[in-house]
């Protein structure tokens, strides 16, 4: 740390800081929370970032810095004060960290200005204001602030507490020791795992083991944020990390009891790829929905004005979302079920469960969708063409394909080709080359849904739509088959496309856009995939060869995607990827 006597003098040290460190400015009047210093100088995930009386910058915003440095020395002067004159408009503009801030972002570069809450951050110009900043801080337990901003705001009811009110210590105690989040990050999912081995041995002892685990398992998921919030660690390999890894924790848990169950003589693996496909669905509703919504215009409804005045009313507020069994809920669900029940009795609780959630969310998004007079971006449109994953031929067919008109047509369209599809799947004979047909009727289909930009009221469902064609045909045509293990062959192919599809969703959080087309050509687009799986169905109906099909492709697609996942996450260019919600 370095002082500098005037402005003019803080842009000579500061030009000679090396060009890839973090700098910061502060008035040397500050007064404070050491917590606010830290939210607004140590957050990794802004380029700049200011609290009063304080400005510090990521190496490619340190050139914007020093030219906004140079021309405020210019304008008031090599020796100006510390503090701008009274007639400066804003208070927190007039000290020098704060005039530079504004300079900046008339240059175009974003500055970051964190919510302080309770906590003080201020440069006083006398005696007096000094003795009322120092008073205000002295008042508030910046520690205690840190520890509660540590918590996420909107987490589910069991979250909030059975498991924060003590978890923010543990984040605590892991801060203190160096631990970061990726690596309670990663003891969460070898809990997990150790969780669905013990869940996988069949037995009594086993089941109670597992349901602890998956407890603990879940304590650490919780942990591992709050302590990046605590700690401000946040991390590109983290986000990869918090964006997979509890999809891969629950659906691993699904295979160990289906594993379990099969050692006591009853085969649930049906079950368990019904509640990993439902679940994957609830999941992609909604995304596409918030996509579709993201930016959108006169973003308003009285569904949504509702909703908000039920918001109001503490008790509705809990109840909502405990109705959608979200990640907490489901969590202690099973592991209760799994400690004093059996396997199949887990997964009808899941499918029921998970079912009425689905029904509950999906409805209110209708109506919203429905009653909502918005107009959606073009960024609207592409997110949602993206989370669509198209392959060549379904692109072949829109390319060619006169777009078809009308406020629903696409999500109607899209509707059809899934009902098509999982009927023919579900109805016809097994190994008949009608499946077949109706894969081609369902590529044809697809590719006339995303024939025109999706903007329409509905055109959110399309996404979903193909999800659930796709899972649900691969896990219908496993099922009739009757050909050994194809069941959890079908389940190894539906995680590494949904793992594909998570990614996908993650990127565009980020806002750097889907996977790149090569790997959505490689792997044959939604459509390529289940025309492949009707295909197999229909020419291997010999024992094991569409088991050995499946297996085979399914560790095709888990390859090529995870290879070009983990090249992407760990790169530069990945984006910082944080979920302050609690997902579904």
């Amino acid at each position: 740390m370095q002082t500098a006597a005037d402005a003019g003098d803080a842009a000579t040290l500061l030009a000679a800081v090396p060009a890839g460190r973090r700098v910061a400015l502060v008035d040397p009047r500050f007064v404070g929370h050491v917590h606010a210093l830290r939210l607004g100088l140590t957050d990794p995930r802004f380029a700049a970032a200011t609290v009063p009386g304080a400005l510090t910058a990521q190496p490619e915003a340190r050139g914007a810095l020093l030219r906004a440095l140079r021309r405020t020395t210019a304008a008031v002067g090599a020796g100006a004060p510390v503090v701008a004159p009274e007639t400066d408009p804003a208070p927190e503009d007039r000290t020098v960290p704060g005039r530079i801030a504004v300079a900046l972002e008339a240059e175009g570069t974003a500055v970051k200005r964190p919510e302080l809450g309770s906590l003080t951050a201020t440069v006083p110009t006398d005696a007096g204001a000094r003795a009322t900043a120092e008073s205000a801080r002295d008042e508030v337990d910046d520690e205690a602030v840190r520890l509660r901003s540590a918590v996420k705001a909107h987490d589910g009811f069991f979250t909030t507490f059975a498991i924060s009110p003590y978890s923010r210590y543990i984040a605590r105690w892991c801060a203190r020791r160096g631990l970061t989040p990726n690596q309670v990050t990663t003891a969460s999912l070898i809990t997990a795992l150790i969780a669905a081995g013990a869940a996988a041995t069949g037995t009594r002892g086993g089941y109670i083991a597992a349901g602890i685990l998956l407890l603990v398992s879940f304590v650490l998921d919780c942990t591992d944020g709050q302590l990046a919030r605590y700690s401000l660690q946040y991390s590109t390999m983290g986000a990869w990390l918090d964006a997979t890894f509890d999809r891969a924790k629950e659906y691993a848990y699904y295979a160990g009891l289906a594993i379990g169950a099969a050692r006591g003589g009853d085969d649930v693996w049906v079950l368990a790829l019904g509640a990993m496909v439902l679940q994957a669905c609830r999941h992609v509703v909604d995304f596409s929905f918030n996509e579709a919504n993201h930016d959108a215009v006169a973003n308003t409804s009285p569904t949504a004005a509702l909703s908000d005045k039920l918001d109001s009313v503490g008790w509705t507020v809990w109840a909502r979302r405990m109705i959608v069994l979200p990640i907490g809920e489901r969590w202690a669900m099973i592991a209760v079920l799994t400690a004093l029940t059996t396997p199949r009795i887990v997964f009808y609780a899941l499918l029921i469960g998970c079912s009425l959630a689905a029904c509950y969310t999906t409805a209110g998004r209708l109506l919203r969708s429905l009653t909502r007079r918005a107009s959606r971006t073009d960024r609207a449109a592409q997110a949602l063409a993206d989370l669509a994953d198209s392959g060549p031929l379904a692109q072949g067919v829109a390319a060619v394909a006169p777009g078809l008109r009308g406020a629903f047509t696409a999500p109607a369209v899209a509707l059809l080709g899934t009902l098509v599809m999982i009927g023919g799947a579900l109805f016809l004979p097994y190994g008949s080359p009608l499946t077949v047909a109706a894969a081609a009727v369902y590529v044809l289909l697809s590719g006339l849904a995303v024939a025109r930009p999706l903007k329409g009221a509905l055109d959110w469902l399309v996404p979903p739509f193909f999800r659930a064609a796709e899972y649900v045909t691969i896990l219908v045509l496993a099922a009739r088959s009757d050909v050994p293990h194809a069941v959890p062959a079908a389940f190894g192919l539906v995680s590494a496309v949904a793992y594909h599809h998570y990614d996908t969703v993650y990127r565009i959080r980020g806002g750097t856009g889907a996977p790149p087309q090569w790997l959505v050509r490689t792997i044959g687009g939604h459509e390529g995939r289940t025309a492949l799986v009707a295909v197999l169905a229909a020419v291997l109906t010999h024992a094991s060869g569409f088991t050995t099909a499946l297996t085979a492709l399914a560790v095709a697609v888990a390859l090529v995607v995870l290879v070009e996942s983990i090249r992407f996450w760990v790169s530069s260019s990945a984006p910082a990827v944080h979920d302050e919600g609690e997902l579904a």
